[in-house]
């Protein structure tokens, strides 16, 4: 299994319709998963807006054959092909979701050589979204500074909520995720009475990057070359 996330500035009029179709229109053989939303970004606003038509698409695959035949021909991949995307090797996962296997470590540390990337999934209880907004906004605040942090984004189609963020390494990412602070607290909030109905934290490998967001490769090649 791996995965992949593609983000890329459509523009309003060309994203509207891929996120209102949502990830049942994505098809493509030995797709496992996919999710999509609006990018949003983090830095600890109670209400961060949405990036105007950049759109985020995370899928999880059966092999790298795939990946290649769904970026070769599919056609929402052929429209996000302006912008960035990598190829993520899994490493470790808290919880549950589709086209996740189940037998990932768990441990808070897993051996792994170079940047990591940060993927989390959940599935919003509408009635625990006020506590949820506050304890991320406070968490979110932290993470663009954070050490290590090479970049973040949140995405969102509601009832889906998530980020993904890229860290120099492991280490960098576990220590912001659970070091004493506003993002451990709201871990401990969550683990007391769940945000939502489904959830998942996974740690990946990346492996390959290609294209830019704003002018640049947030894994520049150096450090793809390097793992």
């Amino acid at each position: 299994m791996l995965a992949s996330v593609h983000i890329a500035d459509l523009g309003p009029r060309r994203a509207l319709p891929l996120i209102i179709k949502g990830p049942s229109a994505i098809k493509a053989s030995g797709l496992r998963n996919a999710e999509i939303g609006l990018a949003a970004p983090l830095g600890g606003k109670p209400r961060p807006k949405p990036h105007p038509g950049r759109v985020v698409l995370v899928t999880m695959w059966d092999d790298e054959n795939a990946l290649d035949r769904f970026v070769a021909e599919a056609p929402i991949a052929r429209a996000m092909a302006a912008g960035w995307h990598a190829r993520l090797q899994p490493l470790r996962v808290w919880g549950s979701w589709p086209g996740i296997p189940d037998d990932l470590p768990r441990a808070r540390s897993v051996e792994s050589n170079g940047p990591v990337a940060v993927l989390t999934l959940g599935r919003l209880r509408i009635r625990r979204a006020v506590p949820f907004i506050r304890a991320t906004t406070r968490a979110e605040a932290r993470v663009v500074e954070a050490p290590g942090c090479i970049w973040a984004t949140g995405l969102a189609r509601p009832p889906l909520v998530s980020t993904f963020s890229l860290w120099e390494s492991a280490d960098a990412a576990r220590d912001y995720a659970f070091s004493p602070g506003a993002h451990d607290d709201a871990i401990a909030q969550g683990r007391a009475e769940p945000f939502h109905k489904r959830e998942a934290f996974a740690r990946f490998r990346p492996y390959a990057a290609e294209g830019h967001l704003d002018g640049r490769n947030p894994l520049s090649k150096a450090m793809v070359a390097s793992l």
